[in-house]
């Protein structure tokens, strides 16, 4: 059986999400055949202060975003890229020692922060290991993704494409493929009237889902009352929100007595479900989410994005016709209000453009591509 690495780090939903999608990807597809093993190797391998990163990100990204988008791209990238090639001269031991424990057949990183460090420890070791990069990140994208001497780079987007090329990946290495989605996701949804009757929701009026990532951030709550108001107004409408981990949000709202039909739920397994069950979603602009509702074909209002890597994810789902931007919750609640009664027919539309633009098989896609490389070395 051959050994597969999987290198990521819990600073943000995504990137865990992604590992976990691909290892399902490969257990589907090769049952058997490889180990797959996903490590967060900043938070398990290196020594403090650099494994207390997973823990200050949540931090950095929410409550303080004008200090995180300077550490991601202050100066055209130019301190976060100068600090991180520093730092991987300081922890390629802790590399090595990672490599010289699991014995991998092959690296595969979903995470910025993994490419220099590794190829430091494998040029250190002497060593030929197969190493690819699978960006997790739809349009905007850290030059820290890309390093020349990884043999494969699977990217979600033309412009990150481009940036891979601008960082000397050489073009053949690069696989334009989309993002890695669950595997439940390729598989054609079930009809929305046996899936509405199965989640307890009203087959003849109009539903949003609401989401708040994994953690339940956002003004989930403020959403949830605006378009509950709005709907109760215009006399039809429901709304599904998922909070996550977010267990006080969840007994918040569960516990209200709202003027419409609001369904709560915690963290779910079965998310393809309640995407393909309703019209559209509102979320922040993480990738991972907008990859799996165009997958769904549901029209997306994002709310909000991480300053740094999801701003440009705003101009894509905008520019693609597939959803809008608005902040404001009130703002959300009347934009719905207009898709669910005058603006029906662009509704329809919007999920006819995000169905053609989504990428369902793009895990497996991947996957094959990975050990179709993996059988050449």
């Amino acid at each position: 059986m051959q050994r597969i690495l999987i290198l990521m780090s819990d600073t943000g939903g995504g990137h865990r999400a992604s590992a976990q999608a691909l290892k399902a990807g490969f257990e589907e597809l090769y049952p058997g055949r490889f180990g797959v093993e996903i490590i967060d190797f900043i938070a398990r391998d290196l020594p403090w202060p650099f494994n207390q990163m997973p823990n200050l990100y949540p931090f950095l990204s929410n409550d303080v975003p004008w200090l995180w988008k300077w550490l991601y791209g202050g100066h055209s990238h130019g301190f976060s890229t100068r600090t991180a090639r520093l730092s991987s001269r300081l922890l390629r031991y802790a590399a090595c020692r990672a490599i010289d424990q699991h014995t991998p057949d092959l690296l595969l990183s979903v995470h910025p922060l993994m490419q220099e460090v590794f190829v430091q420890a494998l040029t250190r070791q002497g060593r030929r290991i197969p190493f690819v990069t699978v960006v997790t990140d739809l349009s905007t994208v850290h030059p820290l993704w890309f390093h020349p001497q990884v043999d494969a780079v699977y990217v979600a987007s033309c412009e990150s494409m481009a940036v891979a090329q601008q960082a000397g990946v050489p073009a053949e290495r690069i696989h334009l493929s989309g993002l890695p989605i669950r595997p439940a996701f390729a598989r054609p949804a079930r009809p929305k009237a046996d899936l509405r009757a199965e989640l307890g929701m009203a087959l003849g009026t109009p539903a949003v889902l609401v989401v708040g990532g994994g953690e339940g951030i956002g003004p989930v709550e403020e959403i949830v009352e605006q378009c509950a108001s709005r709907f109760s107004a215009a006399g039809w409408g429901q709304i599904a929100v998922i909070c996550g981990r977010n267990r006080a949000l969840q007994e918040r709202l569960a516990a209200r007595r709202w003027p419409v039909a609001v369904h709560v739920r915690g963290f779910v397994e079965n998310m393809p479900d309640w995407m393909a069950a309703c019209d559209c979603i509102v979320t922040k602009a993480g990738p991972g989410t907008i990859a799996e509702a165009l997958v769904c074909g549901l029209p997306i209002v994002l709310s909000g994005f991480i300053p740094g890597q999801e701003e440009g994810n705003v101009p894509y789902v905008v520019e693609q016709g597939v959803g809008v931007f608005e902040r404001a919750p009130a703002a959300i609640a009347e934009q719905l209000v207009r898709w669910f009664g005058p603006e029906r027919a662009e509704l329809h539309a919007c999920a006819q453009r995000a169905r053609a633009l989504g990428h369902p098989q793009a895990t497996f896609e991947i996957v094959r591509s990975i050990v179709h490389l993996l059988a050449g070395v």
